[in-house]
């Protein structure tokens, strides 16, 4: 799994966002949304999860889970799965059929070298 500051920063980069964007929305300071993404907060509130989880669309559990405050289950490996599908969704919205199937052809490539 990966760490709560790998999660978070994926998530903002999806978003196009900077962290004084992020600041200004959410009243979290830059400074420590920057060391949340760096790992040097391994466990940050549930209250910043919660905000943050918000802002970022992304499943409250799954932010809890990677910042080891609930235990993976498997309804949360479900979640992140999820979660991972909406990215991959968010990147396809303006491809064209093209493209698409290029992508996948990648991801079929990538996954034959396993």
């Amino acid at each position: 799994m990966k760490s709560i500051g790998c999660t978070l920063k994926e998530a903002r980069e999806l978003m196009s966002l900077t962290l004084r964007q992020v600041e200004e929305a959410t009243g979290i300071s830059n400074a420590y949304l920057s060391q949340l993404e760096n790992d040097k907060i391994k466990k940050p509130s549930a209250n910043v999860l919660y905000k943050l989880a918000s802002y970022y669309k992304v499943d409250l559990n799954t932010l809890l889970s990677s910042a080891g405050i609930i235990e993976k289950t498997a309804s949360t490996e479900s979640q992140i799965s999820t979660e991972w599908e909406k990215r991959i969704a968010f990147y396809t919205e303006e491809l064209t059929e093209e493209q698409r199937e290029k992508v996948l052809e990648y991801i079929k490539f990538v996954k034959s070298k396993n």
